[in-house]
């Protein structure tokens, strides 16, 4: 496999496009919009600075990189000579159900479909194909780039030889493949979200402030970054997302999600993406600080 398709060129997009290409991995970029495009490619490019910055990358390698990477706003123009599709559009099962009856008309047959979904069913994404056996998760970590693990995930019908393939391109770029079955939620985010949605009711009880939780969960259990401030990373939208999938996969209350968390969601705290999450943040600067809300 040597044609790569990334479909969405967000955070988690322009990251595994970037994995891809500095790997020597042909890529073709797609998203409905060009500045998003555009946007993709500058940080691309900034993150691969950063690398020779710190004397992990050479320019001539930087450069071999921006030229494997072409961007698309066609969906039908990037896929045609796609070996393997990776779709990393939003945490939304209606949005990756369109997107994956819409790839089984456009690639070729022999093309491997992959979501870098965090939660949803990869069973349920394969059933709009007539390739379920070509259908498999590949859930990339944030920041992509950095974070070693991939999470393999097999629907009910995705064969041997579509994860042998998937685990071995997975090590070429450098990463530590880890196959798991089609649960909700998977292995990361079943063991992670919970967490976090538990730290959020730990908060909404008045248990302890924002920075207390964080600073036990760094200090106390040796997390390199608060659950609070993580679901800011991760954006508490998706957070919601994820436990919605959570809870109604699994039917257990202990994964409703917590009433303040669905407020921050509903009044537009989305975490870093937004500006103002459990923490504000300056873009300028750099810093973050608790959100006037929490310091009432």
């Amino acid at each position: 496999m040597k044609n790569i398709t990334v479909i969405g060129a967000g955070t988690m997009g322009n990251g595994i496009a970037h994995v891809f290409a500095q790997s020597g991995f042909k890529v073709s970029l797609v998203d409905v919009s060009k500045p998003a495009l555009e946007k993709a490619q500058n940080t691309i490019a900034k993150n691969l600075e950063r690398q020779i910055v710190k004397g992990l990358l050479t320019e001539d390698q930087k450069l071999k990189t921006l030229q494997n990477l072409n961007i698309f706003t066609s969906l039908e123009k990037g896929v045609s000579d796609a070996d393997l599709v990776v779709e990393a559009a939003t945490e939304n099962q209606a949005l990756k159900l369109s997107i994956f009856a819409e790839l089984e008309n456009l690639c070729p047959a022999k093309t491997i479909l992959a979501s870098n979904t965090s939660s949803i069913s990869i069973t349920q994404i394969a059933a709009v194909t007539k390739r379920a056996d070509k259908v498999i998760g590949m859930h990339f970590m944030n920041p992509v780039p950095i974070m070693k693990l991939v999470e393999i995930i097999r629907g009910y019908s995705t064969s041997d030889d579509t994860t042998g393939k998937i685990v071995e391109m997975s090590k070429k770029l450098g990463k530590v493949p880890t196959e798991v079955n089609d649960y909700p939620g998977f292995v990361a985010n079943r063991i992670l979200m919970p967490m976090i949605n538990e730290a959020i009711e730990t908060l909404y009880h008045g248990v302890a402030g924002v920075e207390e939780i964080d600073t036990v969960m760094k200090l106390g259990m040796a997390h390199p970054m608060g659950p609070l401030h993580l679901a800011d990373f991760i954006g508490l939208d998706i957070c919601l997302s994820i436990m919605r999938v959570l809870h109604d996969g699994l039917g257990n209350p202990k994964y409703a999600p917590c009433p303040l968390l669905v407020n921050m969601v509903a009044s537009g705290n989305l975490g870093v993406k937004s500006g103002s999450g459990f923490y504000t943040y300056d873009a300028a600067s750099k810093e973050k600080k608790v959100s006037a809300y929490f310091s009432k």
